[in-house]
């Protein structure tokens, strides 16, 4: 199976959303500050954005916010993906 990095992205955040009872969302709705998905859940992806995606998040300036919604963490990982 070969997915797109956003289609992965999509696959595993609706996956965390599905185990907390949420059947869809858009991408722009809030994840993490709206309580959709909470501390656990953040470190899941957060895990899954440095292994699976070999994004770096040892950059000092990171925060939360920078991937909050569906879209904004499908362009973090696509501005932060090694080449």
């Amino acid at each position: 199976m070969n997915e797109t990095p956003n289609a992965s992205i999509r696959a595993m955040v609706m996956n965390l959303l599905s185990e907390r009872g949420i059947a869809e969302i858009t991408g722009t709705e809030p994840l993490f500050s709206s309580g959709l998905l909470d501390s656990v859940a953040a470190t899941e992806v957060l895990l899954a954005l440095e292994t699976d995606f070999g994004v770096d998040l040892s950059d000092e300036d990171f925060d939360i916010t920078q991937i909050d919604t569906l879209a904004s963490l499908e362009h973090f990982v696509g501005s932060r993906t090694p080449a």
